[in-house]
């Protein structure tokens, strides 16, 4: 199996598809012991996502991952024994002419978004010949069941996760480190890393009105703007703090992606959007809400539907209808009726909490992502 491998980024919607193929280098090299260099297009969201990096360097080693600025360079690079394109994004012209001018034509893999539509077990894998080139180029689709490739997971998640939360000390460590006091009676955290979303102002409505305390986490980003406007302001910065009735919000600045997994772990529910925060939300084995990315034709509404589907088997009424409830209304689909939703939710609390572990156990019983990645490009490797 070849041992160098290029995985190319264009940066579509600031963080999801920068995030993912970050993780996906860092764990072939780490894990893997692959020679693995990263071409991104604009490596300033690299940079806040994993500070070690300098978005002002066109070439740089960090994490045992050769990061390169995708710019004229590229076009002259000598093409990997892998090449990964990232959601569709093409490599330049002329790499892939020198792909097919290789001794050995590179395995050529377009990594797909996730999906779980019953249609990508069907197209994981298949191949799609170049018209023109003499050149192969595999679909390979993540996914929920062992006929895709599974998601992203290092090794050591769990272990670290599990030891985290074990720790109480270094949980009181933790929101400290936030400048956040130990938890008060009844209380419920929340994290909020949403995209733009007027179902917000009904959420923290409910929130406010709720009957258990609420402090909800929002990581610097696209959703502060609609949580300001709901306490009458036009703007918030990291640090600060908002109440009304029971909800208390608390922006924090930006986290790197270890950050994140730690808020994630330490929030009894975590409202996530679009690919990688969704993935990492899961694994953090608590109740979640997922904020699909958008698309034209209200295509994503099918797409977490069938998420859905697959997500609340085993799930009893009434707190199942209650949480589709919100999360179709989260997506636009629909309006609920906030407080109601939330309130039974809330009350089902210890119920979702075991659900989500067990389908993160479940999940978990599939190989990850990475592992399937090396094993699918050592088969179709020419």
């Amino acid at each position: 199996m070849p041992a160098s491998w290029d995985i190319f980024c264009k940066v579509v919607d600031n963080y999801g598809d920068i995030g993912v193929t970050w993780r996906l280098a860092r764990q072939l090299a780490d894990e893997h012991g692959l020679a693995v260099r990263l071409w991104v297009d604009h490596p300033e969201p690299l940079a806040r996502l994993w500070p070690q990096v300098d978005a002002s360097l066109p070439a740089q080693e960090v994490a045992g991952v050769d990061v390169r600025r995708w710019d004229a360079a590229a076009d002259k690079a000598g093409p990997a024994g892998v090449v990964i394109e990232a959601f569709g994004c093409e490599p330049p012209a002329e790499y892939v002419a020198r792909m097919a001018g290789a001794a050995s034509a590179p395995a050529w893999i377009n990594l797909e978004y996730l999906s779980a539509e019953p249609w990508v077990d069907q197209h994981h894998g298949l191949a799609s010949p170049h018209p023109r080139l003499p050149l192969i180029k595999y679909f390979f689709f993540p996914g929920f069941t062992r006929a895709t490739g599974g998601l992203l997971r290092e090794r050591d998640l769990f272990a670290a996760r599990d030891a985290r939360r074990a720790d109480p000390a270094g949980e009181v460590a933790y929101w400290r480190s936030l400048g956040i006091a130990p938890r008060a009676p009844d209380e419920i955290r929340v994290s909020l890393f949403a995209y733009e979303n007027p179902a917000i102002a009904g959420l923290l409505d409910a929130w406010s009105a709720g009957e258990s305390p609420v402090l909800c986490l929002v990581p610097e980003g696209r959703a502060p703007p609609e949580v300001a406007a709901f306490f009458g302001r036009e703007r918030i910065a990291a640090g600060d703090s908002l109440a009304r009735g029971r909800l208390t919000v608390r922006l924090i600045p930006f986290t790197d992606q270890t950050g994140y997994d730690r808020l994630l772990w330490s929030c009894d529910w975590n409202f996530v959007r679009g690919e990688d925060s969704f993935v990492r939300g899961q694994w953090a084995a608590r109740p979640l809400v997922w904020h699909i990315y958008p698309q034209g034709g209200e295509a994503h509404h099918a797409k977490l539907m069938a998420f859905w589907q697959r997500y609340s088997v085993g799930l009893g009424l009434p707190a199942s209808a209650a949480l589709k409830s919100i999360w179709r209304g989260w997506n636009g689909m629909g309006a609920p009726d906030w407080r109601d939703s939330w309130n039974t939710v809330a009350q089902s609390g210890p119920a979702l909490a075991l659900h989500a572990a067990q389908w993160a156990r479940t999940q978990a019983n599939t190989p990850d992502l990475a592992s399937q990645l090396v094993e699918f490009a050592g088969k179709v490797a020419r």
